[in-house]
């Protein structure tokens, strides 16, 4: 195979399927440990078996040209893409659910209003800071909402503190607690647990 023995088969086709192949399985991991610590127990071994082979296949490429240096590098940029990758794959995903703590000085209610409305549901506790009384509202929220409930918090109470937390798991059947607009299944909860 005349084609294989070329210098541009060497240090740029092999180098470039590292590449890609370390991209995919990183990113494959990324995802994988979401899934796990968000419980769907389905889903992540199957993530697993095929991040695990895509691997296997990617370092024994490494081993095969153990005296090309560009498959290191290749090894280890599509490392760093790989996690580049899943964490915009994670974003746009946005599994799960979030607590918004809202720590507030001032009035929030209409804050409290419009988020309640929205289908939101809001828990607000009256507390003693370090200046004097604050409002804490806390509101979980769907993953996907998030930038909007953040656009609402610094549009009615732009000089609240808040602070954002992932959280495993909602018991979304204890209402009023938690209230949402949206209804949607999708495939993420139909492979959860």
């Amino acid at each position: 195979m005349e084609f294989l023995d070329q210098p541009f088969f060497e240090f740029m086709l092999i180098p470039l399927f590292i590449f890609v192949l370390r991209i995919c399985d990183v990113t494959l991991d990324t995802m994988r440990i979401i899934f796990v610590s968000k419980g769907y127990k389905l889903i992540a071994p199957v993530i697993g078996f095929f991040e695990v082979l895509i691997w296997v296949i990617a370092i024994s490429r490494i081993f095969e040209n153990l005296n090309n240096w560009y498959c290191y590098i290749a090894y280890a940029a599509g490392f760093a893409m790989g996690n580049f990758v899943g964490m915009l794959l994670d974003e746009k995903l946005a599994i799960g659910h979030e607590l918004i703590r809202i720590i507030t000085r001032v009035d929030a209610l209409d804050l409290i209003s419009t988020l309640r409305h929205e289908g939101f549901g809001v828990t607000s506790v009256k507390a003693t800071g370090m200046q004097g009384e604050v409002g804490i509202l806390y509101v979980i929220i769907n993953r996907k909402r998030l930038k909007h409930v953040v656009d609402l918090i610094q549009q009615y109470n732009p000089k609240a503190f808040f602070t954002i937390e992932d959280i495993n798991f909602v018991n979304k059947s204890a209402d009023p607690f938690y209230i949402t607009t949206s209804k949607r299944r999708n495939f993420f909860s139909l492979v959860r647990r």
